[in-house]
């Protein structure tokens, strides 16, 4: 196994992202999803060559493009109570445009030597039973499409998306059998579904359908809600999942995804602050487990 990092949950000023997770966080990978206060989709060619000759200069591999393929609704369906009223992550794409998501998606996976594409099962919808046939199929010819370049779609289980549980998970797998199509496993989502991420959910899942693992914690706050929070300050066992994941032969990439955003008393932290703690956070996490990442604890929370 190996760390990454989202570089928008450090800073959009991507120069300075990868500053930190290469000198400071020790790593050798990030995932890409945002910079320069673009979704990475909305890239240009010179966008891109920028980026590339700063992942060369900070000698750091992207891990998977984290776009927002199939994050929109399902045509014909109620809008989902999950859908957003305005874009996230500068992603506003239409379902319209979702093949055009796709190429783009695969050919930035190119320009960026990685072998993975994030992607989604569509906004949830209360009874996904009359078009879940027709979402597996989307699903199924997009993973044979990215599949003719050697590019594998690692589905994230998204609390907001139909396949959020572990259960939901098995069942999508199931029903996308290409070998092209994996799960982009994220504890954090199936506890904010209300799961308990580990043991219980990740013992459900099929250990050889894993193909990417995302990383944020979840606590409770004072009105019962799910709120995020920093690894190792919410109730996910991390350091018995890592642990798992070893022992299952999991070979892949442990990526931060911070979402949290911490206090300092009263004083809402910056991105890369709480990123620095989470970063400290996942560490001793991995640690914990006796998993070796190659990566050292040190000036983390300069």
């Amino acid at each position: 196994m190996y760390l990454s990092i989202f570089s928008d949950e450090i800073s959009h000023d991507f120069e300075h992202a990868l500053h930190v997770a290469s000198k400071d966080f020790g790593l050798k990978h990030v995932e890409l999803r945002g910079l320069w206060g673009k979704n990475l989709l909305r890239l240009d060619t010179k966008d891109v060559g920028e980026a590339r000759r700063l992942l060369e200069k900070y000698q750091l591999r992207v891990t998977s493009i984290a776009g927002p393929l199939f994050k929109v609704d399902w045509p014909g369906a109620p809008v989902s109570t999950f859908s957003p009223p305005r874009d996230q992550f500068g992603a506003d794409f239409t379902y319209e445009q979702q093949d055009d998501v796709l190429d783009r998606s695969l050919e930035l996976a190119r320009a960026f030597n990685t072998d993975r594409v994030r992607c989604f099962d569509f906004w949830r919808l209360d009874d996904q039973t009359p078009y879940r046939a027709a979402i597996d199929a989307r699903l199924q010819a997009a993973a044979e499409k990215a599949g003719k370049r050697k590019v594998t779609l690692v589905m994230e289980n998204e609390y907001a998306c139909n396949t959020a549980t572990a259960a939901e998970a098995v069942r999508t797998l199931q029903h996308v059998p290409s070998r092209w199509f994996t799960l982009n496993w994220d504890p954090g989502n199936s506890a904010f579904r209300g799961e308990t991420a580990f043991p219980d959910a990740y013992n459900q899942l099929p250990k050889d359908r894993i193909g990417h693992v995302h990383c944020k914690d979840v606590t409770k706050g004072p009105d019962g809600t799910f709120q995020w929070m920093r690894i190792g300050g919410g109730f996910i066992d991390f350091a018995g999942q890592f642990r798992a994941l070893a022992k299952d032969g999991y070979k892949g990439a442990i990526v931060l995804e911070t979402h949290w955003r911490g206090t300092d008393p009263g004083q809402r932290l910056t991105p890369e602050a709480s990123s620095r703690l989470s970063m400290a956070g996942l560490k001793e996490a991995l640690a914990k487990a006796g998993v070796d990442t190659g990566t050292s604890a040190n000036a983390l929370l300069r």
